[in-house]
C-alpha cells in the first residue's frame, strides 16, 4: 500500500545526498516534493500542512546546519515527524482490573469488523487469554454465521442469539440474527462472567453510510456493556473519506483506538497517516490480509521506517521467532557449521518460512525493498516456486534427502516423474543445494561459528595427533640446588698447609699509590 509513497519520499530525499551543505532553496525544493507525494497518497490536507511546516522549520534550523551529514539529518527529521503523526509510541490494549475486559468494535459495513473480531480473538488467545466473541450484528445477512465460522477457525467460543421469532413477532429471514442487539451484548458480557472468560469482543452492525440509526444503536450498546476499549475499524483503502467517517464516529459514539484493515491493498494509504492526527486517538492494530495470522500490534516507528524505505527488521524477527522452533533452528545452525545440512532440514526451513506469509511481504520488510530494482524483483516473486521445490523434495526417499550425493541420473528421472517436473529442475535444485551448503559452511567459519576451511584443518590435525598419541611439550627441568658451604666441616674450609696468608695483601703494599696511565 505504501510502495508508491515510499518511492516518492525516497526520491525526494535522495536529491539531498552528496551535498556538504544545504541551502534554503534545497530544503524548499525537497519539501515541495514531499508535499506533493503526501497529497497524492490521499493524506488529509491539514495533516500535510502541519507535517511539512514542522519538517521545514527543523530542517532550516541549527539542527541541520551544524550536522556533519545534513542529508542524513533531514531524513532523521522526516522519520521522527512521521512517527509523531502516526502516534509516537506504541499503545497497548488497556485490560480491565477485574475481568472480563470488554472490547467493542464499531465501523462502517465492509470495513472488515467481523473478520477482525476473529483475528483479535486469536491474538488474545495466543497471549494466554480466554476470549469470547459476541455477535451483535443482527441485520446483515449471515453476519452471525460468519462470526461463528471465524470463531471456530480461531479456536474461540462465540455467543450468538438463538434463532426464533423477533421482538415484533415476525419470522426471521434465514441467516439473519433475531433479537435486540443491545440485549444480546448485555447477555454476552454476563455469560462471560459466569463462564470465566477474561476478554469479550463485541461485533456490532455497520451501515453503508453514517446515519443516526447506526450511531444510536452503537451508543446504546456502548452504554449497556461499558467497554474498556472501543475500537473504530477503518478501511485503509477508502482514502479521504476515512477521516470524515472517523470524525463522525468520534462525535457520535466515541472511541479509544483505531484499527486499520486491508493494508495489503493497492490503494494510496493516506488514511493511515491521517486518521490518528485528525481524531487524536492512537492506532492500536493493523490488519494486512485475510488470514488470522495477518494481524499485529501497530508500531508507529516501524511503519515510518517502512514508508521511508528503511525496512522493518524488528517485525521480521518477531515473525521468524513465531514461525521457527528454537530447538530445530539451533540444530540446523549446528549442521550448517559442520556441513551436514540435508534436504530434509532444508524442507523444514522452507515450511517455516511459508508460515510467515507470502515471500514478497517478508522481503518487503528488508531495507530498500520498495525502491528501484528491488521493487521490480519483488513483483516477480512467485510463491508457487516454493511449492514446486517442496514437491521435488517430497518425491525423494528419506535416504536421498539425508545424503543427496547418492541421487544419480536414474533417481533424478524417477523424482522428476513423481513430482511432475522436468529433470532439469531436479538437477538445478540439487546443484544449488550443494552450492548453498558449501557457501553457508564457509560463511559460518568466517564469522567465528565454527566450520570453514581453517576449522576443518584444525579438527583434522587434532584427530591426527590423537591417533599418533603425540604428547604435549616436554616440561622444563628444574634447576639443581646448589650446596650450602656454610655447613661444611671446619677442616674443609681451611687452606692446605703452606698456603696460609694467600688471603691477605703483602706487607707494605698500598694500592692507593698505584699510578695507571690513561690511554691516549
Amino acid at each position: 500500500m505504501f510502495a508508491t509513497l515510499s518511492e516518492r519520499l525516497s526520491g525526494a530525499l535522495a536529491g539531498l545526498r552528496g551535498k556538504g551543505r544545504l541551502s534554503d532553496a534545497d530544503i524548499d525544493v525537497t519539501m515541495r516534493e514531499i508535499r506533493i507525494a503526501l497529497l497524492e497518497a490521499d493524506v488529509a490536507l491539514s495533516v500535510v500542512r502541519g507535517f511539512v511546516s514542522r519538517v521545514k522549520e527543523r530542517a532550516k534550523g541549527a539542527e541541520v546546519s551544524g550536522a556533519l551529514n545534513p542529508a542524513q539529518q533531514v531524513v532523521k527529521i522526516v522519520n521522527e515527524e512521521l512517527i509523531a503523526i502516526l502516534g509516537g509510541e506504541t499503545r497497548r490494549v488497556r485490560l480491565a482490573k477485574e475481568p472480563p475486559t470488554v472490547i467493542m468494535l464499531a465501523g462502517l459495513q465492509g470495513s472488515g469488523k467481523t473478520t477482525l473480531a476473529g483475528k483479535l480473538a486469536a491474538w488474545f488467545r495466543n497471549q494466554g487469554h480466554t476470549p469470547l466473541l459476541v455477535a451483535c450484528d443482527l441485520q446483515r445477512p449471515n453476519a452471525v454465521n460468519q462470526l461463528q465460522i471465524v470463531g471456530e477457525r480461531a479456536g474461540v467460543t462465540t455467543f450468538a442469539p438463538h434463532p426464533g421469532a423477533s421482538a415484533t413477532g415476525q419470522a426471521a429471514a434465514p441467516g439473519i440474527g433475531v433479537g435486540d442487539p443491545v440485549d444480546v451484548a448485555r447477555r454476552g458480557v454476563a455469560h462471560a462472567r459466569d463462564k470465566m472468560f477474561d476478554v469479550v469482543i463485541v461485533d456490532t452492525a455497520g451501515r453503508l453510510g453514517v446515519d443516526e440509526e447506526l450511531m444510536r444503536q452503537a451508543a446504546d450498546i456502548r452504554d449497556a456493556v461499558q467497554p474498556d476499549e472501543t475500537l473504530f475499524v477503518v478501511d485503509a483503502m477508502i482514502g479521504q473519506d476515512a477521516v470524515a467517517t472517523a470524525e463522525a464516529f468520534r462525535d457520535g459514539v466515541g472511541f479509544t483506538g483505531v484499527v486499520l484493515t486491508k493494508l495489503d491493498g493497492d490503494a494510496r494509504g493516506g488514511a493511515a497517516l491521517s486518521v490518528r492526527e485528525v481524531t487524536g486517538q492512537p492506532i492500536l492494530f493493523a490488519s494486512n490480509g485475510e488470514k488470522l495470522a495477518d494481524f499485529d500490534v501497530f508500531h508507529p516507528d516501524r511503519m515510518a521506517s517502512r514508508i521511508l524505505g528503511m525496512g522493518d527488521l524488528l517485525t521480521l524477527i518477531e515473525q521468524a521467532e513465531q514461525a521457527f522452533d528454537a530447538e530445530q533452528a539451533a540444530a540446523s545452525a549446528q549442521k550448517i557449521t559442520t556441513g551436514e545440512l540435508s534436504l530434509e532440514d532444508f524442507l523444514e526451513q522452507m515450511l517455516a518460512i511459508r508460515k510467515m506469509g507470502p515471500i514478497g511481504n517478508i522481503l518487503g520488510m528488508l531495507p530498500g525493498a520498495n525502491t528501484g530494482a528491488m521493487k521490480d524483483a519483488l513483483a516477480q516473486v512467485d510463491d508457487r516456486q516454493l511449492d514446486r521445490l517442496q514437491a521435488i523434495i517430497r518425491g525423494m526417499t528419506p535416504a536421498e534427502r539425508a545424503d543427496p550425493k547418492i541421487i544419480n541420473g536414474s533417481r533424478r528421472l524417477r523424482i522428476a516423474n513423481g513430482s511432475g517436473v522436468a529433470v532439469s529442475e531436479v538437477n538445478e535444485l540439487v546443484n544449488r543445494f550443494f552450492e548453498a551448503r558449501k557457501m553457508m559452511k564457509q560463511m559460518a567459519g568466517q564469522m567465528g561459528f565454527g566450520g570453514g576451511r581453517s576449522a576443518t584443518r584444525k579438527q583434522a590435525s587434532k584427530r591426527k595427533n590423537a591417533k599418533k598419541g603425540r604428547r604435549g611439550p616436554t616440561p622444563a627441568r628444574s634447576a639443581r640446588a646448589l650446596p650450602d658451604l656454610s655447613q661444611m666441616p671446619p677442616s674443609l674450609r681451611d687452606l692446605p698447609p703452606g698456603l696460609g696468608g694467600l688471603d691477605q695483601l703483602p706487607p707494605g703494599f698500598d694500592p692507593s699509590k698505584l699510578n695507571f696511565r690513561k690511554g691516549k
